[in-house]
Parts: C-alpha cells; structure tokens; sequence
C-alpha cells in the first residue's frame, strides 16, 4: 500500500506529492515569466489540491520564485510548509556560485524569511556545500538560526550517502534533495540512509527533465493505465520508498493537474518489476 504522507523532521506531516517552483522562473530559472498571473493560478490550485508541500529556493528568479509563493499563498493555510533554499549566488542564466560562510547564510535566510512572509521557515535546506568551508561552520550556522526561531529544520541538497553521514554526526537533517528518478538512481545509496534514518528524499528532476518519453518500458505501462509517462513515473516514485516526497515544478495548470493525478495511480507488483530495470 502506497503511504500518502510523511512526517518530514518527525513533526511537520506533508502529502508526499508535492509542488516544485523552479519552473515558475524564466529559462534557466532567470528573470520571470512572461505570464506571471498564471503562476498565482498554478499555486494556488496546487493548494487547493492538496498539496502541503512547496519547495522553493532564493535563486530561483533569484527572488521571484519566493516572491511568487507569498503573493498567491499568503496568508498560508495551516499545515502548509513552505520549504526554500540558500546557499547558492546567481548572476546570471547559467551562473551559480556556492557560497556557505556563515554570514552569507545568515544573510540570504533573513531575505528568504521576509519575501516569504514568514517568522519561522519550516524546512530549510542548504542548496550545495561549499567545499571552501567547513561542513561543521556551514551546519552550525544553520543551527544558530534555529535556536533562534527562524528555520524548524535543516536539510541538504545535492549530497553524498557519505556527507550525509557525517552531516548527522553535527546536527539533525530532516531532508535531503538529489536528482534521482525511474531513469537515474545513482543516489540509491543515499536513500537507503535515508530509509534508515527517517529522512525525507525530495528528488529533484523526477520526471527525467524530459528523458522519460523515450523509454518503452514507461510507456508501455502509462498505455496499459490510460497515463502519461510522466505520472507512472511519479506514481513509481511513490512505490518505491515511503520516504520520497517529489516535487514536480510546472507552469501549467493542465501539466499541475496531470502530475498530481498521478498520486492515483497504482502500479501492480508485475508492473514494479518491470520498472526495476528500465530500458
């Protein structure tokens, strides 16, 4: 039986099909889109849906994406996390600078918290570690600024089984982001751990960035269900580890109603082990 929620930090219960902001940017997550009103519309029928759990982050735009989620969504509806972002610098389309000195985190967490209208962001996640500063000084102040009331809990993105491991070994992370999906499940080690530990896995690029209409095996079985390729491989998500919580991004309301539809999808045991090894 799929589990349709998941209690991300053991506290903050979210339906585990989320919605991804990402694509509420321009090209390259940069600068706006050209139908910002269909952003409000998008979000707020994700809500309205169900759905509890937003993912964003402050470079997405960088800003916008944040400043989106206010406009249409605030004042938030109780049970509603808004989890974003920090620790990455854009400059451009195709610029993206890792910055982790504790200052900087400070500094981008407070701007995330006023954009979002928020007194407490409820999951935040550091988007990449800085490889110039320690892990100890990066988690630590991320720590600080729980103690303070501003951030519930801590999570990572794009990380190692290994880093995670020793991530622990400082503080609680209530969640982990990495690209994994039906066709790239090279984090498999890491979500083992995260089985392990009890640690949400919110994968990024479920769908295959688009990959996923050229496998046959994927599209044999959305026919079989009168599906897209897309929602079975949301629904597998969903099969495989009660610790997955994607969040696929859209700026569509046709595509926002497609992905959540796939929440009811229920793939057969035979249907499983045919995905197991996808062409």
């Amino acid at each position: 039986m799929v589990q349709e929620r998941f209690m991300i930090g053991g506290d903050m219960p979210v339906r585990r099909l989320g919605y991804g902001t990402a694509q509420l940017t321009g090209p390259g997550y940069w600068g706006p889109r050209p139908d910002a009103r269909d952003a409000t519309a998008v979000l707020r029928r994700a809500v309205e849906r169900g759905v509890t759990l937003i993912d964003t982050a402050d470079n997405y735009g960088p800003s916008i994406a944040e400043e989106l989620v206010a406009e249409a969504l605030h004042p938030y509806s109780e049970g509603l996390l808004i989890a974003t972002k920090g620790g990455v610098v854009r400059t451009g389309a195709d610029a993206w600078h890792v910055d982790g000195r504790p200052e900087r985190l400070r500094a981008m967490c407070e701007a995330s918290l006023r954009r979002l209208r928020l007194d407490t962001i409820g999951l935040y996640q550091l988007h990449r570690l800085d490889p110039d500063v320690p892990m100890a000084e990066q988690l630590g102040a991320l720590d600080e600024l729980r103690a303070e009331g501003k951030i519930r809990h801590i999570g990572l993105d794009t990380v190692t089984a290994e880093q995670l491991t020793q991530a622990l070994e400082l503080t609680d992370i209530a969640s982990v982001q990495n690209r994994y999906n039906l066709l790239d499940r090279s984090s498999e080690p890491l979500l083992k751990l995260c089985e392990a530990r009890g640690i949400a896995f919110l994968p990024w690029f479920p769908l295959g960035n688009g990959s996923l209409t050229s496998d046959p095996v994927c599209a044999g079985i959305a026919a079989a269900h009168g599906a897209t390729p897309g929602q079975i491989a949301l629904a597998w998500l969903l099969h495989r580890s009660p610790v997955l919580c994607p969040t696929p991004g859209t700026g569509s309301l046709v595509h926002l109603e497609e992905n959540l539809d796939a929440g009811a999808v229920r793939l057969t045991e035979s249907e499983l082990a045919r995905l197991a090894e996808p062409g």
